[in-house]
């Protein structure tokens, strides 16, 4: 019998790694060829990992919630012939499973208490002790970082590199294998927190799910990066209301494709871009990098109810058609959970359609590392005055408000009121004479 190695393959051009979020086999367990044996997650999308050959896992190299890269072994399966009449079995070695008690004692010991910050005469900004409790830094690790901030004052840069010289320098636990083989197996520091009680006892406490956890860490991390500033315009859509009221019907017969709102606002921005390109950039430190693509990122609802940002990709090359269908695809599978990993990368800019859930205007959290976010509010029905050669006189519109959340670190108001208003005006002056 030969031993196989199961390793995490390429998930998308631009995903580097995963986490392990569940075995669904464990150790003496049959496999069979293209059987998922362990289920991981990018940072937004999760992923089934199959085996390509039939046996016996005989171990497992990493455990839920540890961090592997692209191409590492995470298993070892026993290949074996395996058909319905004969499955075969395998005993696992008592001094194997000893040496796994032995490790998962030693995780346990390596698990640090809470940090309590209000014990340290230092200062740490929020982002500082968030990453120190994510990470299961303790405060006199904490208080031990050479701070080069201001004052000495420890920065997001200085404990990230001690975080990243710390994990270097961990030690592997070493669990022995049937032959005298040995693999070395990462254990993940995890910090314990109390769960809330129930001051009534009638209170139902749900921990957050996966992925209600990642959205959270990216919006208090956005908050605490960037310096959001909001400009609030209000559009007058009808020309584009009447239009689509025309059209919808016999575009949706020749295309087979639904007419939404959102692709006639998603070239609207994209053309805005092209005219605004110090919108399409992004920041890391103190340097601005340019995008030569344009990247439309699209929220989207999970079946679970969270939120996903799938990326429309050179939006700026794509008919109404192509705009269309590039957002009805990219939805249609966020809803079934059938995003890949590579459809929510590379994003440069994004837009979130508040309006579908009538809301009238909101200020969005940019989504890292952009430096904008549009909010396409609610269309109504609005009494306006209209002005004419005649004279203006009231009459009933159809109109909504764009909200753009931009980065002031590196975006004026001058460039974040432009590029919104000049959004605006290609809605208000869309062509109404055009085919699709």
């Amino acid at each position: 019998m030969a031993r196989f190695e199961l390793k995490l393959p390429r998930m998308g051009e631009s995903v580097a790694e995963a986490t392990i979020t569940n075995w669904l086999k464990s150790v003496g367990d049959t496999i069979y060829a293209d059987e998922t044996v362990v289920e991981v997650a990018t940072d937004k999308v999760d992923n089934e990992v199959p085996s390509e050959v039939a046996g016996i896992l005989i171990e497992q190299l990493f455990d839920k919630d540890d961090l592997v890269q692209v191409g590492q072994t995470i298993a070892i399966i026993e290949t074996s012939e395996i058909d319905d009449d004969s499955v075969p079995q395998q005993q696992v070695d008592p001094a194997i499973i000893a040496e796994v008690e032995k490790a998962i004692e030693v995780a346990k010991e390596s698990v640090l208490a809470p940090v309590d910050f209000g014990s340290s005469e230092k200062f740490y900004s929020p982002l500082v002790k968030n990453i120190a409790t994510t990470e299961g830094v303790s405060l006199q690790e904490l208080d031990a970082i050479t701070g080069t901030g201001k004052d000495s004052r420890v920065t997001k840069d200085d404990i990230l590199n001690y975080v990243q010289s710390r994990t270097s320098s961990n030690k592997s636990v070493v669990i022995a294998a049937t032959t005298p083989k040995v693999v070395p197996v990462s254990v993940t520091k995890i910090t314990p927190k109390a769960v809330p009680i129930s001051a009534n006892g009638g209170d139902e406490i749900v921990e957050m799910d996966r992925m209600r956890k990642l959205i959270s860490g990216y919006m208090v991390a956005s908050i605490q990066t960037s310096v959001h500033v909001q400009s609030f315009i209000e559009v007058d859509v009808t020309n584009i209301v009447k239009w689509r009221d025309k059209h919808k019907t016999a575009f949706e017969k020749r295309e087979g494709e639904k007419l939404t709102y959102t692709p006639i606002f998603m070239e609207a921005v994209a053309k805005a871009l092209k005219d605004y390109p110090g919108m399409n950039v992004s920041v890391d430190g103190d340097y601005v990098i340019k995008k030569k693509n344009i990247n439309l990122g699209m929220a989207a609802a999970l079946p679970n109810g969270n939120l996903i940002v799938p990326v429309i990709k050179n939006a700026d090359q794509l008919s109404l058609v192509g705009m269309a269908k590039a957002v009805n695809d990219l939805g249609n599978r966020a809803k079934q959970g059938k995003l890949k990993p590579d459809d929510t990368k590379g994003g440069t800019y994004t837009v979130t359609n508040i309006g579908s859930f009538g809301s009238v205007f909101g200020t969005p959290i940019i989504n890292q590392p952009e430096v904008g976010i549009l909010a396409l509010g609610a269309i109504r029905k609005v009494p306006a005055v209209i002005e004419t050669p005649e004279g203006d006189f009231i009459g009933i519109r159809q109109k909504m408000f764009l909200t753009h959340s931009y980065d002031h670190r590196v975006v004026d108001g001058a460039l974040g009121g432009m590029f919104v208003k000049r959004v605006a005006e290609y809605l208000e002056n869309f062509d109404t004479t055009r085919n699709f």
